[in-house]
């Protein structure tokens, strides 16, 4: 069971060194919810020196609440905002002579575009001239999955190894107990349900499937190092034993 571990860095976090090894790809923040072209390159570089796949992660214009807060803004501001962020993460990719792996949306516009299809569509509009040149990663049953692939775009589905799941296929709001996974030995079982069952079970006790190429681990989440540890060895250097 090879497990191909993503994580969000560049963000402020100080542990993108330590997060490297385990990784099979990296998001990182462009701008909008934290960054600039500084803390990109230097994401870039330690992906680079790590052999780690490099994707471009846009956010709400929002360092105030870290891109984790719905903004109703104008259409009009949201797509110079993510053209700009993109633009941004393209200027430092073409200075270090390497390509885009993927783009896959931060916080709650990667919770909004799951939602909506009117937001979805505004968001696959922006990245239509990324449609033969990258991929996208995107939550099973959602907008932006099904929208996605109606409209030819390649895309990874991606799961979350630390957030918990509402009986709709949606993540747990943070603002719930329950919407976090702390544990390493909590977040492996749930991973492994995920990949051997194709199933997670809901906070609300429920089992729905749930689809996943890749799986995500916040890179500001406090135990993140332990847990990728824990998930590297689980799945990646051994076979595992868990039933």
């Amino acid at each position: 069971m090879n497990l191909k571990l993503n994580s969000d860095l560049g963000e402020g976090a100080g542990n993108d060194a330590l997060l490297m090894p385990y990784l099979f790809a990296c998001n990182i923040a462009c701008g909008g919810h934290y960054g600039d072209a500084s803390t990109i390159q230097t994401a870039v570089q330690l992906a680079l020196k790590h052999g780690v796949k490099i994707g471009a992660h846009p956010s709400y214009p929002d360092k105030d609440n870290f891109g984790r807060k719905s903004m109703d803004i104008k259409s009009s501001i949201l797509i110079q905002s993510l053209q700009d962020q993109l633009a941004l993460f393209n200027q430092v990719l073409l200075e270090n002579d390497t390509p885009l792996f993927h783009i896959k949306a931060h916080g709650a516009l990667y919770n909004d575009i799951a939602k909506s299809e009117i937001l979805a569509q505004t968001y696959l509009s922006i990245i239509n001239s990324y449609k033969e040149k990258c991929l996208l990663f995107v939550p099973d049953h959602s907008a932006i999955k099904k929208l996605a692939l109606e409209q030819g775009f390649q895309i990874y589905v991606e799961a979350f190894a630390d957030r918990n799941y509402l009986d709709d296929g949606q993540l747990v709001p943070r603002s719930h107990p329950q919407a976090i996974i702390h544990q390493p030995e909590k977040a492996v079982q749930h991973v492994y349900d995920m990949m051997n069952s194709h199933q997670v079970i809901t906070v609300g006790g429920k089992k729905i499937t749930l689809q996943a190429n890749t799986f995500c681990i916040h890179g500001d989440h406090k135990n993140a190092v332990a847990i990728a540890q824990a998930l590297h060895q689980t799945f990646n250097q051994k076979k595992t034993t868990l039933e």
